[in-house]
């Protein structure tokens, strides 16, 4: 099975949607690691860390996810 998509890369909208194309592996792996990141600064908390901030990294990393399931997208499906 093929996809094939095309694109006129003199129109803008077309040349646009060819960036987002082209560059839509990068976009998942930023997310992936601002994830992860998250995660980490969690998991990892440091003593000195206030139950705000704490808090707050939680909120944060659970409205990504919350963004990325509204749409559809799962990192399993992204990233291998």
């Amino acid at each position: 099975m093929k996809a094939i998509l095309e694109f006129n890369l003199d129109e803008v909208d077309d040349s646009m949607a060819h960036k987002r194309c082209v560059m839509s592996l990068d976009m998942a792996l930023v997310l992936w690691e601002m994830d992860q990141h998250l995660r980490s600064m969690t998991k990892h908390a440091p003593d000195t860390m206030s139950q705000e901030t704490y808090d707050a990294l939680i909120k944060v990393r659970e409205k990504l996810r919350e963004e990325m399931d509204e749409r559809g997208l799962m990192f399993d499906n992204l990233i291998q």
